[in-house]
This record gives structure tokens, C-alpha cells and sequence, in this order.
């Protein structure tokens, strides 16, 4: 039976996969048969990635993706090396934190430049190369996945930076899918609760995790794997007439219609 979660043959460019859940998505894409470009802004964490990979199926490009050049770079380099691009992850983030009236202009603008700035010029321009194939008469030229976050659906106290973010996240994807539904490029959200990252540790230790745990039904954090599974998903076939919705992967933590 033709396994409907098989990348086999896309290739897929996915933004902050050099640690945590990027590196996840990018083991679990790796996995189901796909070429992958690694987006990190980190050198070392780039190369010690591509270090413990076959060098084959992943092509790592370094740089920041609030730098506006890096995008289109980063696409002609995967379309150089593997002849086009299928597939992205708009996965990339920091935090800056503190609280509203302490937060400083560079801690804000530093979070909003990666977060949704990075997402749009990533998004732009694997867009304009999905359109170029779709025009040409590509019929699957292929699917995109925003990362967003719990904090832009509820708020998120001292992160009004990473909160406001998030909920950007939402309404890029869901534009993009209404611009771009005729050409059948598909673009999506999955909205993370709480993961087993480094991004994370503050609320997972001692003095937060009691009252964080007793607000998620299934009663444990997510690891970075498990979440990897439902962003394949959507960048493959078996979420072939999904498109500019939101998936929440959070264990119950915000459930609603």
C-alpha cells in the first residue's frame, strides 16, 4: 500500500532545524524520504547537524532569516542542488522577555524580525518558485507550515513580543492559502502548547510546571519528535485538500472548535 505520509522526492526548507524542533522536523522529514535545506543562523549547531547526517539529502545554509536576502538565496541554492523546492517550514524563533512596560524597542523589534519577518520573506519567496512551477503546469507544487504557538492564541505574560508573533503566524498562512488555493500550494499553521526545549525550560522547572501541567488534559509536556509528525503531515499528500487551517498539538491545553 502507498504510504500517503512519504516525502519521497520533495524537498523541503525548514528554518531553525539546526536544535530542538526544527532539528526534529527536519530527522522526521529526513526519514520519510525527503531532501532537506537546514536553515540556521548558528554555525557550529549547522555543522554539527550535517555532521550526523548523509550529507545526500540535506544542504545546509547558514544565515539569519531576517535578513531578506537570505530567502531567495536559500531557494536558488535547493533548487541548484535538488531541482526544486515542495515544501516549507517556517520554524524559526527566539524570545526576548520581559514584562510590557520593561520591555525594551530592540527586545521587541529582535523577536518580530525573526518571527514574522523571517516567516514572510521565507514564505515569499519559496511563493514565487511554487507559482513559476504551478504556472508552468506543476498540479503539486506544494505545501508550506508556519510554526506558531499557544502564546499567540492566549497571551503569554512577559512575551507580548512572542504573543504578538505567534498570532501573525496565523493570519500569514491563512492569507497565503486564499491567495494561492487555485494554484493548489497549500499553506497551513501548527500551533504548539508546551515542548521539551531549551525555549521552554523557565515554565517546565520547578516553579511554573505544577500549574502549567494541571491545565493540559493529557498531563505530560510534548518531546520535539512526536510534534515533528503532524508538520509532515502537512507538508505531504495525506493532507492533500488542507489548507489554511490551524492544528493544535498541545495535549488539550486550548481546545476549542
Amino acid at each position: 500500500m502507498l504510504n500517503p505520509m512519504s516525502l519521497q522526492g520533495k524537498n523541503i526548507i525548514i528554518t531553525g532545524a539546526g536544535q530542538g524542533i526544527g532539528k526534529a522536523i527536519a530527522e522526521t522529514c529526513l526519514g520519510l524520504g525527503a531532501n532537506v535545506g537546514v536553515v540556521e543562523f548558528n554555525e557550529a549547531t549547522l555543522k554539527e547537524f550535517l555532521a550526523g547526517h548523509d550529507k545526500d539529502h540535506v544542504l545546509g545554509i547558514q544565515g539569519d532569516v531576517s535578513d531578506p536576502k537570505l530567502a531567495p538565496s536559500a531557494v536558488e541554492q535547493m533548487v541548484k542542488r535538488f531541482g526544486a523546492v515542495h515544501g516549507l517550514v517556517n520554524n524559526a524563533g527566539i524570545t526576548r522577555t520581559a514584562m510590557i512596560d520593561k520591555m525594551s524597542t530592540e527586545a521587541w523589534q529582535s523577536v518580530l524580525n525573526v518571527h514574522l519577518n523571517g516567516a514572510f520573506y521565507f514564505l515569499q519567496a519559496v511563493g514565487r518558485h511554487m507559482l513559476e512551477r504551478a504556472k508552468a503546469g506543476d498540479k503539486n507544487p506544494g505545501a508550506m507550515v508556519n510554526i506558531s504557538s499557544d502564546g499567540g492564541r492566549r497571551g503569554s505574560v512577559g512575551q507580548i513580543n512572542y504573543g504578538t508573533a505567534k498570532a501573525g503566524m496565523f493570519g500569514m498562512a491563512m492569507t497565503a492559502a486564499r491567495e494561492w488555493a487555485r494554484y493548489n500550494i497549500r499553506v497551513n499553521t501548527i500551533c504548539f502548547g508546551i515542548v521539551e526545549t531549551q525555549m521552554t525550560e523557565t515554565i517546565r522547572g520547578e516553579k511554573f510546571s505544577g500549574t502549567y501541567l494541571a491545565q493540559i488534559p493529557l498531563g505530560r509536556w510534548a518531546s520535539p519528535e512526536e510534534v515533528s509528525r503532524p508538520v509532515a503531515f502537512m507538508l505531504s499528500d495525506a493532507a492533500s485538500y488542507i489548507t489554511g487551517q490551524t492544528l493544535s498539538v498541545n495535549g488539550g491545553y486550548e481546545i476549542s472548535v
